[in-house]
C-alpha cells in the first residue's frame, strides 16, 4: 500500500512516525523548502488526555518531557484597568497535565523520529485523481491511500467536501518581544513563566513566554469583519506606526498592560481566524481521508494541536491493524474522530463566544474555576 501524506504538520508527522513503527512506509510531501523555511509559531499546550497521549503512542513522549516547561502551565488572568482576576503557579513538582512547549521544537521531535527521505521538501501537491497525485512543478506520482494533513487551506478536502473555512468575527495582531529577560525585565516579571491573559470589552491581549525568551503577543479584536484589518488604520508596513495605532485601539487599558505593545519588536503580523463548522462531516470514500486542521479548524484556543497529533497517531494505528483493508481502517478511524473532534469544536467555540463577550474576563475566571 502506498500511502501519500499531504503536509509536514504536527499531524501528518505523528502518522507518519506511528507507520514507521508499525513497519509502514509513507511518504510526506511538504511544499515548504526545508523544515526551517518558515517560523512554526509559538507554544502549544500539550493535553495529558490527547496530545500526550499521541506522543506516547508515538514513542516519544521521554523525548517530549526534555523539551516541555512545566512552568509554562502557570496563568495569570486580568481585567483591561489591571486588576487580576486569578494567577495560578505551577509547583516545580507538579504533574504535567498540560505543559508547554515550543511548536518548532516539538516539530523537530517529530522529524527527527522519521527515517531520511520519508518528508519530500518543496513537494507542492496541487491535485489528486484516479490514484495520481499532482504536483506544481509538474511531477505526479501514485498513491493507494492519500491523507490531507494540509491544514486550514486544504486541497485535499475538496476530495471529500464541499466545506470550507468561515471567518470567526475575530482578528488578531501578532508581536513578539525578544529576549524579554534582558530587555524588559519589568515586563517578564508581569507576564510571569507562561501564560497572561488580559480580557475586555470585544478585545483581549495574550502574552506568552516562549522556550527562547521571547514573549509574543497576540491582539484579539472580536466581533470584527474579515476585512477589518483595511478599515483598522493599522499600517503593517510602518512597524512604529502601527504600534501608535495599536495603542490607541487600546486606549484606556492599565499602562503597564499596553507597554507590552509598545515595547513589540518590528514584526507584526495580521491574522484572520477562520473555522470549519463544528461536527463537520462526510461519508467515507475509498483512497482518501483528512487530519487536523484539514478536517476539523477550530478557534485557536488549545485543541488544535492536541487533536492533530492524536488523529494522527490513531489513523496510524488503525491502519496498523487493518494492513490489508486501508478502507475499513478509514472508517474506524474517521468514526472516532468525528465524535472526538466534535466534542472538542463545541468546547472550543463555547471559549470563543466567552472571548467576544462584554463581560469576558469574569465569564472565563468561571470557567476556570467553576462554582
Amino acid at each position: 500500500m502506498t500511502i501519500a501524506i499531504v503536509g509536514a504538520g504536527l499531524g501528518g508527522l505523528a502518522l507518519a512516525r506511528v507507520l514507521h513503527m508499525n513497519g509502514i512506509d509513507a511518504v510526506v510531501h511538504e511544499r515548504e523548502s526545508s523544515r526551517g523555511a518558515r517560523s512554526q509559531g509559538g507554544m502549544l499546550d500539550l493535553h495529558s488526555g490527547t496530545g500526550q497521549q499521541a506522543m506516547r503512542t508515538a514513542g516519544l513522549i521521554d523525548e517530549f518531557h526534555a523539551i516541555a516547561r512545566r512552568a509554562g502551565q502557570d496563568l495569570r488572568l486580568l481585567e483591561p484597568d489591571g486588576t487580576l482576576l486569578l494567577q495560578e503557579d505551577t509547583p516545580d513538582d507538579a504533574p504535567l497535565d498540560r505543559p508547554e512547549v515550543d511548536r518548532a521544537d516539538l516539530r523537530n521531535l517529530l522529524l527527527d523520529s522519521l527515517p531520511q527521505g520519508t518528508v519530500r521538501w518543496g513537494s507542492a501537491f496541487e491535485s489528486a485523481d484516479n490514484g495520481l497525485l499532482h504536483f506544481a512543478d509538474g511531477s505526479s506520482g501514485t498513491y493507494d491511500l492519500l491523507v490531507g494533513a494540509d491544514g486550514a487551506n486544504s486541497r485535499v478536502r475538496a476530495l471529500l467536501t464541499d466545506a470550507r473555512p468561515v471567518h470567526t468575527g475575530q482578528n488578531v495582531v501578532e508581536l513578539g518581544i525578544p529576549d524579554i529577560d534582558r530587555t524588559h525585565p519589568d515586563l517578564a516579571a508581569m507576564v510571569g513563566r507562561g501564560n497572561f491573559w488580559v480580557l475586555g470589552n470585544g478585545q483581549s491581549l495574550s502574552a506568552q513566554r516562549n522556550g527562547d525568551g521571547c514573549v509574543r503577543i497576540y491582539l484579539s479584536f472580536h466581533n470584527t469583519a474579515e476585512d477589518w484589518f483595511a478599515t483598522s488604520g493599522i499600517p503593517f508596513d510602518d512597524p512604529a506606526a502601527a504600534r501608535e495605532r495599536l495603542l490607541d485601539l487600546f486606549d484606556g487599558w492599565d499602562s503597564r498592560v499596553t507597554a507590552l505593545i509598545a515595547a513589540g519588536g518590528d514584526t507584526i503580523v495580521p491574522r484572520s481566524i477562520t473555522t470549519l463548522p463544528v461536527g463537520l462531516t462526510w461519508q467515507s470514500t475509498p483512497g482518501v481521508t483528512l487530519l487536523g486542521d484539514a478536517a476539523h479548524l477550530m478557534p485557536p484556543v488549545g485543541q488544535g494541536a492536541n487533536m492533530a497529533l492524536l488523529d494522527g497517531a490513531l489513523l496510524g494505528l488503525a491502519l496498523a491493524a487493518h494492513p490489508q483493508d486501508h478502507l475499513a481502517a478509514v472508517r474506524e478511524y474517521e468514526r472516532e474522530m468525528f465524535e472526538r473532534t466534535s466534542a472538542a469544536g463545541r468546547q472550543s467555540a463555547y471559549v470563543q463566544g466567552i472571548l467576544s463577550s462584554p463581560d469576558a474576563g469574569r465569564r472565563m475566571l468561571g470557567f476556570f474555576q467553576p462554582a
